[in-house]
């Protein structure tokens, strides 16, 4: 039996793997931030050499937009530092790790999909912050799965459930007409990590689900699927009500994963529609 150590376990995708594996497959081992500061070097190496799991999946991060702004240290200490420390232990134990990570680390000014050897040219602190934990990773050991993914959604906070919870005003809502990205549902996410981990294809993927959409086409979906009307307001992106200044571009892709034909998503449809029947929101 594997054992694997998910760190950020109460996250959306933290959530997702534990959700789709196979509890016979694997010993887990779940922390947060709770239970193992990873920006805390001592507290990881005690961790990790306590149970020594074969494979570490880095689901932590500050994620919050705003708040990295604000406080870059912060962003920096959890993002880059803890990403460093986790991949210093893994290569200690001979342990795969999975390091997940964002299109925010492209500039968002492409106007075609970004491949895995494209330059990175983060804009936002979070962007930087999280392609400086990637290069840490790379650094510290080969045995390395740096997993790019883009408008990722699951249990928790995101995007539909905001939605949803602002056409309740009756009010118009304003939805960026400008970005344009792969809504990916972190079940479908988990499940080509748990598929990618049990083999030696390392390296860096773009991970998404199939299909490109505007945030806008994304938010009409959502209230199509569910039943709910409510006036849409299409704008660009400092005009919205629920969108935060990211890269206008955010569409990846799966270069690596075509050529070595690891894993094949769902459209971007097919897995929404997956997620609201499963929360019990899809009513069309």
């Amino acid at each position: 039996m594997l054992k694997i150590w998910i760190s950020g376990s109460n996250g959306q995708i933290g959530k997702a793997i534990n959700s789709v594996l196979e509890p016979l497959q694997f010993e887990v081992f779940n922390t947060d931030k709770d239970e193992v500061d990873i920006a805390d070097v001592d507290e990881v190496f005690r961790f990790g050499e306590v149970n020594r799991p074969d494979i570490i999946i880095n689901c932590s991060g500050v994620t919050d937009m705003d708040y990295c702004e604000a406080n870059p240290k912060e962003a920096y200490r959890v993002n880059a530092i803890g990403a460093r420390n986790l991949s210093i232990v893994a290569r200690k134990i001979d342990a795969k790790i999975v390091q997940i990570s964002t299109d925010d680390v492209f500039d968002g000014k492409s106007t075609k999909p970004y491949k895995e050897f494209d330059t990175p040219n983060p804009r936002t602190v979070y962007g930087k912050s999280k392609l400086a934990g990637e290069n840490y990773v790379k650094e510290f050991t080969h045995k390395h799965f740096v997993i790019r993914s883009t408008w990722v959604y699951g249990k928790g906070n995101n995007y539909i459930f905001d939605l949803l919870e602002a056409v309740k005003t009756g009010k118009p809502v304003a939805v960026a007409a400008d970005q344009f990205g792969a809504p990916t549902s972190a079940k479908e996410l988990a499940k080509f990590v748990l598929h990618i981990v049990s083999g030696r294809e390392y390296g860096t993927y773009h991970a998404t689900c199939k299909g490109t959409c505007s945030r806008y086409a994304y938010a009409k979906e959502i209230l199509k699927m569910t039943g709910k009307t409510a006036k849409l307001k299409a704008v660009p992106t400092l005009e919205s009500d629920l969108t935060s200044v990211r890269p206008a571009y955010a569409v990846l892709d799966g270069f690596i994963m075509d050529i070595v034909h690891v894993y094949e998503f769902l459209s971007w449809k097919e897995s929404l529609e997956e997620f609201l029947r499963e929360e019990g929101l899809y009513e069309q």
